[in-house]
């Protein structure tokens, strides 16, 4: 059994942070249970393009507002609480941030927490991450 807090991994390797997101990565690859789970936040008045070709991302919205642009189809889907979108076919995305968003997010494959978005919102594939 794996029972963390947030409280504990903040300040830790698990909490990623970027100019404009924060990522806590509750569960790891390391864990072996074959997702990760994160607590991401961005912040209001913020842009990001993402594309997740090697992992499929479920993103579930428990705080604020935005859009989610589906950056192959032009299609505009509102964000709020709630709000569950799935990138099951590795789409590139936009996530526009009117207010805070605080959302928690499963990704498999899980990430290592070593990963690093390329100049195309991409993380590595798995075995690329050392």
């Amino acid at each position: 059994m794996i029972v963390r807090t947030t409280a504990e991994i903040t300040g830790t390797d698990r909490d990623v942070a970027a100019e404009s997101w924060r990522s806590k990565r509750i569960i790891l690859a390391g864990d072996g249970v074959g997702f990760s789970f994160h607590e991401t936040t961005i912040d209001a008045s913020s842009v990001h393009d993402f594309h997740y070709q090697h992992h499929v991302e479920a993103v579930w919205i428990v705080e604020g507002s935005g859009t989610l642009t589906n950056l192959e189809t032009g299609e505009v889907h509102p964000l709020a609480p709630g709000t569950m979108y799935l990138l099951n076919g590795h789409e590139r995305h936009r996530v526009t941030c009117d207010e805070q968003l605080r959302m928690l997010c499963v990704f498999n494959p899980p990430v290592t927490g070593k990963e690093v978005h390329d100049e195309s919102g991409a993380y590595p594939a798995p075995q690329e991450v050392a």
